[in-house]
């Protein structure tokens, strides 16, 4: 009886290293997809950093030149739907992307819409997965600028000098004195700024 237990346990040994192998095998092949979904969620950060800084960059451009024309409300409206030229916010785009370890493609496809694609300078590295050493992730993001105010026309009898009030999401108004401009709008209060949902 003695001699067969040591023969059961003769043989129980390779099937224990099979089975540890197996799953030492299984670990590294969880450790690869684990670096591949931690690069992809760093290119995902840098993309979305990236499209939000050059939409903030438009948005903050926007209101210098909504401030700039506050006497003029008939400029008001394509100020609101960025059809007033302002300098390209992808500058600031490539510049936060720098300090996320990424490198970015940043376009204006619209008025008031950033997208941005984003790639790591790292790649995923060495795994059991063969080509990953050299495989970098790329994601994209797309920012919005929207405005949050809207205004009333004058009438025609309007006194000269007079100028409409905004009314703005949150229930905020902004009731404007061509005399007295000392309290007006900050970028916030105009222009929300949003990623776009993918």
């Amino acid at each position: 009886m003695r001699l067969r237990a040591r023969g059961d346990a003769g043989q129980a040994f390779p099937i224990y290293i099979t089975v540890v192998g197996g799953l030492l095998l299984l670990a590294l092949a969880y450790f690869a997809v684990g670096q591949a979904a931690a690069t992809r969620s760093e290119a995902q950060t840098a993309a979305d950093a990236a499209a939000l800084a050059a939409a903030l960059e438009t948005r903050d451009r926007l209101t210098d030149q909504w401030i700039t024309h506050v006497l003029e409300p008939d400029s008001w409206q394509d100020i609101f739907d960025g059809e007033t030229p302002v300098p390209n916010g992808c500058w600031r785009a490539d510049a936060l992307a720098a300090r996320n370890d990424a490198s970015v493609d940043c376009e204006l496809d619209g008025p008031l819409r950033y997208t941005v694609v984003a790639e790591t300078n790292d790649s995923v590295g060495d795994t059991i997965v063969p080509g990953t050493e050299d495989r970098k992730a790329t994601q994209t993001a797309t920012a919005v600028i929207e405005a949050r105010c809207w205004f009333e026309p004058l009438a025609e009898d309007a006194d000269d000098g007079a100028l409409p009030s905004l009314s703005c999401k949150g229930g905020e108004d902004w009731d404007l004195d061509s005399d007295d401009l000392s309290d007006l709008p900050r970028p916030e209060d105009l222009f929300d700024v949003h990623l776009a949902d993918s």
